[in-house]
């Protein structure tokens, strides 16, 4: 239940059930009332009947009279007052009324004659006495309600404390609602925050369908993207860490060597030949040095999150038909048999130089791991025209295979790369040799992981897909312009 329909239920609950018990109680009392209604009216009605056989005796408001047999009619219960023809008072059993009073006006003394007069403590009844048809006074009789005032006190008393009672369960069962609905799950969620934002381990729970149970579930929402923002930071600051400590040991190598040459070549007296070979040596160190800074600083380029690749509207078939040729030469200069063809069709997005770079990354990458005879595969095909038929049947093709895309291959026959590898071969710096320091004699080790950032800065993703001793193929899928 939301917390806004909560709330509207709550206060309507709180209001209407003390008017309800209210009600329930106050019928109780009228209930009440109205049983011991008749029975204390017949009871009143007979000794009033009593009374008046007494009372209305004439002789009783002459001045000669003697009225003390009034006395044992009038006790606690029951007020009797005789008035003369004119309203002054002749008797009261009442002596602090007659203080207070003397006599009625003459509109007093006509008001509500033979008129039983009920009221909250004591019923009344006011009747004139006649002595052969002439008027010679009034009696007034009081008789106190004290049983049924009793009862109603009583059940007021009872009335009234139920009400507290009930008010009181009422106000308590509300506030243990709200301290169970609110206060404990708001302070159960500040507490998570705190503990959190103190680097503490919070434990996820169950949340309700709420507004709090939304606002909980949003933390825990909030706190997993920030867990696993910080993991992918400090996997990302061990990257770099990683990468600084690699390509320094990497670039010490062959710097110790052009210090040891160079300084040989000032020091030493050597011939010619020597002379010669030691500047070769040199500028193959330095070569490589310059390969590995640019391959850095395309690395770091394209890791940044504020590089945006500029990309440019090509020709399909005459781009990648250029981006295909031209490693003939490689391939012979190793004794490697190269097939390379190109069908391509529609206009695509693309940066011209850094698919060059995809491109002399796989090829150089393809020709190092071929041995001499043996065969590599070159292929930029549109999805039409896939798969090729020389593909490795290992490759599931079906699963790559996207309507209206280009696809650039680079397949080559090997040793392979073993199954445990071949998820780690992106990563920067990764060798699926053993050996690092035969590195430098084909590449930075950053080819494959600039290979893939370019690709996904164009849309598009990289495949590779190898089995031992029978060979590796990169398969790079690029979507084609709409």
């Amino acid at each position: 239940m939301k917390i806004k329909t909560w709330l509207l239920l709550s206060y309507l609950i709180v209001m209407i059930l003390p008017l309800m018990t209210a009600y329930f109680l106050f019928a109780w009392i009228h209930s009440y009332n109205n049983e011991q209604k008749v029975e204390e009216h017949v009871q009143i009605q007979m000794e009033l009947d009593d009374l008046k056989q007494i009372l209305d005796d004439p002789k009783l408001y002459t001045s000669q009279t003697d009225r003390k047999k009034i006395k044992k009619y009038a006790d606690q219960t029951k007020s009797i007052t005789l008035y003369d023809q004119n309203g002054v008072i002749i008797y009261t059993s009442n002596p602090s009324f007659k203080s207070t009073r003397y006599g009625l006006s003459k509109e007093q003394l006509y008001q509500d004659l033979y008129t039983l007069e009920q009221g909250y403590s004591s019923y009344s009844y006011k009747q004139p006495v006649f002595d052969n048809r002439k008027l010679i006074g009034f009696f007034d009789v009081h008789i106190a309600r004290d049983e049924w005032v009793a009862g109603v006190t009583n059940r007021s008393y009872i009335v009234g404390g139920l009400f507290f009672v009930v008010f009181t369960l009422i106000y308590l069962t509300v506030i243990l609602l709200v301290n169970k609905k609110f206060n404990l799950r708001l302070t159960g969620l500040m507490n998570d925050m705190t503990a959190f934002a103190a680097g503490k381990d919070v434990h996820e729970r169950q949340t309700k369908q709420d507004e709090i149970g939304k606002l909980t579930a949003h933390f825990f929402h909030m706190k997993h993207q920030i867990d696993t923002a910080r993991k992918t930071i400090e996997q990302e600051q061990e990257a770099k860490e990683y990468l600084i400590a690699s390509v320094s040991h990497d670039l010490k190598t062959p710097l110790t060597s052009i210090m040891a040459y160079a300084e040989a070549l000032h020091t030493q007296k050597l011939t010619d030949q020597e002379q010669n070979e030691y500047r070769q040596v040199i500028m193959e160190k330095a070569d490589f040095m310059q390969v590995m800074l640019d391959d850095l600083l395309t690395y770091t380029l394209l890791k940044s999150p504020s590089h945006t690749m500029e990309l440019v509207e090509v020709e399909g078939s005459e781009f990648f038909e250029m981006l295909v040729s031209d490693y003939e030469a490689l391939c012979i200069n190793k004794g490697i048999e190269l097939q390379a063809d190109a069908d391509v069709v529609g206009t695509y997005d693309l940066n011209p130089k850094q698919m060059i770079r995809v491109a002399d990354n796989l090829v150089s990458n393809g020709i190092h791991y071929t041995k001499k005879a043996g065969h590599l595969w070159i292929a930029a095909r549109s999805s039409e025209k896939m798969p090729p038929d020389w593909l490795f049947e290992f490759i599931p093709t079906n699963e790559l295979l996207t309507k209206g895309a280009v696809y650039f291959i680079v397949q080559n026959e090997g040793k392979g790369i073993a199954k445990e590898k071949s998820a780690y071969v992106f990563e920067p710096l990764y060798q699926a040799d053993e050996a690092r320091s035969i590195q430098y004699k084909h590449g930075s080790g950053l080819g494959l992981s600039i290979t893939k950032q370019i690709i996904e800065k164009h849309g598009g993703e990289v495949f590779l897909f190898s089995k031992e001793n029978v060979g590796t193929c990169v398969i790079c899928k690029l979507p084609k312009l709409k």
